[in-house]
This record gives C-alpha cells, structure tokens and sequence, in this order.
C-alpha cells in the first residue's frame, strides 16, 4: 500500500485537472434531474392507480 501522504499528494494534483461545472450549469442539471423525477414519478404513479383500480374491478367482478 502506498504512502498515505503521498496519496493524499496525488489526489489533490488530481483534483485540481477536474473541469468543474459553474454555478448556473450546476442549477441547471439539478432542476432537469428534479424534472425528470418527477416525470418518472407522475407516470408510475399513473400506472399504479390505473392497475389498483383494473384488479379491483376484476376481483369485485366475480
């Protein structure tokens, strides 16, 4: 295993080649991660109250 100091070193030197996002493109990913979930949300949810309501109706038919 490798010194942990020098790892440490290695990680920093790392860290600082990383691209980082600005602020606005940050916002930006976020609300269109929130809007995508709540898409994905809203169509599961659908989908469960559609088949709750077609089992219902299948068991209260016989």
């Amino acid at each position: 295993m490798a010194n942990p100091i020098q790892f440490i070193k290695e990680a920093k030197n790392e860290l600082q080649k990383v691209i980082w996002p600005t602020r606005r493109e940050t916002i930006n990913i976020t609300l269109g991660v929130i809007g995508i979930s709540l898409f994905v949300a809203a169509i599961l949810g659908a989908a469960d109250f559609g088949l709750t309501k077609l089992i219902e109706y299948a068991i209260t038919k016989q």
